[in-house]
C-alpha cells in the first residue's frame, strides 16, 4: 500500500512557502493521487521560474514607468517655479503679453490672469454678490420651512421657477470632482461652491442652474477668492457660446456644431467620414465638453491649461481643443463603431498628457478656405437669417 511521505519530506526541495496560486504548481499532488514524475516536477519548476521571471519583468517595467512619471512631474514643477518668477515680475505688470500662455500659467498667478482675461463687463461688485447670496440663503430657508407652497403661488412667474433650481444644486455638488473629496458635504469647499452657484441662480433667474455649472464654478473657486470667483463665473457664463449652451438655445447650438464640423472635415477628413458613416453628430460628445469647459472630461491640471488658452483665444479654442482630442485618438476611433466611439469620448482615458494633447491641438488649423472660425460662424449665422426671411409667411393683403 502506497504511503505518502510526511510533509517535511515532500517539501524538502522547496525553499519557500508558496505566496500565491502561481507557486502551487510546485506542490506535490494530494495523497490519493499518483505522485509527480521527476520529468513532470522539473517541467513544473521550469514553468514556475518562467512565470516568476515574467512577473519580475512586469514589475521592472511598472517601476520604470512610475519613475518616468515622477521625473516628468518634477520637471513640470521646476518649469512652473521658473515661469512663476517671469509672470510675477514681467508679465502681470503688463499682462496682455500673452506668448507664454500656451505653456500654461503658473498656478499661483492663474486666477489673477483668468480674471483679467475674462473681464467684468457686467460690472459686478463684491457687494452685489453678497446681495444675491443673501437672497439665495432666504430661498433655501423657505424651501426647508414651507415645502412648495410659495412656488405654487408663483406658478406663473418664470423667476420663481428658475430660482427653484437652487434645490438642484445640492444634487449636483456631490458629483463635482468626487475624487478630490473637497466639494462634497463636509468638505472644505462645499459651502463655498453652494454659495457661488446659489447666488448665480438668483442673479440670473433667466438661466438658473444647469447641470455642469458646478464644475466651472469649482475650478474658479480653486483659483480665486469667493467674490472674485463669482464675478468671473457670471461674466464667463455671459459669453455668447456659454450663454447659448446654458440657455439651451438649440438654434445657436446647431450653428456652433455646424462650424465645428467645417473644421472637423478640413483637419481630419478620414475620421469625419467615419463619424458620418455612423451618423455620429457632434452633440453626442461636444455638449459635455463645452458645458464643463473640459473640466469634467480631462484631468484637472490639463483642463486648467485648456482654460489658460481659452481665456486668451475665446470660444474658438474650445472647439479647437475638441478637434485636438479627436486627432490624438484618431487611430483608435477609426477602429470603433457608434456605441464604442460614444462611450470612449464620454469617458476619455485618464492617462492623457498635456504634451500629447497640446501637440495635437497645435496641429489643428482653424482656417477653412482662408476663413477663420469667427468668419465661418458669421457666415452660418447670416445663412440662417436669410433662410428665416425666405421661409417667413407672406404678408396678408
Amino acid at each position: 500500500m502506497y504511503k505518502p511521505p510526511p510533509p517535511s519530506a515532500r517539501r524538502k526541495n522547496i525553499e519557500f512557502e508558496p505566496l500565491s496560486t502561481t507557486a502551487l504548481i510546485l506542490e506535490d499532488r494530494p495523497a490519493n493521487l499518483p505522485a509527480k514524475s521527476v520529468e513532470e516536477a522539473l517541467r513544473h519548476r521550469q514553468e514556475y521560474d518562467e512565470m516568476v521571471a515574467e512577473a519580475k519583468k512586469r514589475e521592472i517595467k511598472e517601476a520604470h514607468k512610475r519613475k518616468k512619471i515622477m521625473r516628468e512631474r518634477f520637471k513640470q514643477e521646476d518649469n512652473i517655479a521658473s515661469a512663476m518668477v517671469i509672470w510675477v515680475n514681467e508679465i502681470l505688470p503688463n499682462w496682455e503679453v500673452r506668448e507664454l500662455w500656451w505653456q500654461g500659467l503658473p498656478p499661483s498667478v492663474r486666477g489673477k490672469v483668468w480674471s483679467l482675461a475674462v473681464g467684468n463687463e457686467l460690472n459686478i461688485t463684491p457687494e452685489l454678490y453678497e446681495i444675491f447670496l443673501s437672497r439665495a440663503k432666504e430661498r433655501w430657508k423657505s424651501f426647508s420651512e414651507t415645502s412648495s407652497e410659495n412656488d405654487t403661488e408663483d406658478a406663473g412667474a418664470s423667476v420663481a421657477d428658475r430660482e427653484a433650481s437652487l434645490e438642484l444644486i445640492k444634487l449636483d455638488i456631490s458629483r463635482t470632482f468626487p475624487s478630490l473629496y473637497i466639494f462634497q458635504k463636509g468638505g472644505p469647499y462645499h459651502d463655498l461652491l453652494h454659495s457661488v452657484l446659489g447666488a448665480y441662480t438668483c442673479y440670473r433667474p433667466d438661466v438658473g442652474y444647469v447641470q455642469g455649472m458646478s464644475f466651472i464654478a469649482a475650478v474658479l473657486i480653486l483659483n480665486l477668492e469667493e467674490a472674485d470667483a463669482f464675478i468671473a463665473f457670471a461674466n464667463l457664463l455671459n459669453k455668447p457660446c456659454q450663454l447659448a449652451f446654458f440657455r439651451v438655445d438649440h438654434s445657436m447650438m446647431l450653428k456652433y456644431f455646424a462650424a465645428f464640423e467645417v473644421f472637423f472635415e478640413e483637419n481630419l477628413p478620414k475620421l469625419f467620414l467615419h463619424f458620418k458613416s455612423y451618423s455620429l453628430t457632434p452633440d453626442i460628445y461636444l455638449i459635455d465638453w463645452i458645458f464643463t469647459l473640459y473640466s469634467k472630461s480631462l484631468p484637472l491640471d490639463l483642463a486648467c491649461r485648456v482654460w489658460d488658452v481659452f481665456c486668451r483665444d475665446g470660444e474658438e479654442f474650445l472647439f479647437r481643443t475638441g478637434l485636438g482630442i479627436l486627432r490624438l485618438y484618431e487611430d483608435i476611433l477609426l477602429q470603433m463603431d457608434f456605441i464604442h466611439i460614444a462611450q470612449f469620448l464620454t469617458k476619455l482615458p485618464e492617462d492623457i498628457t498635456s504634451e500629447k494633447l497640446f501637440s495635437c491641438i497645435a496641429a489643428i488649423q482653424m482656417q477653412n478656405s482662408n476663413k477663420k472660425w469667427a468668419q465661418v460662424f458669421a457666415l452660418l449665422m447670416k445663412d440662417n437669417k436669410e433662410g428665416d426671411k425666405n421661409h417667413s409667411p407672406a404678408p396678408k393683403s
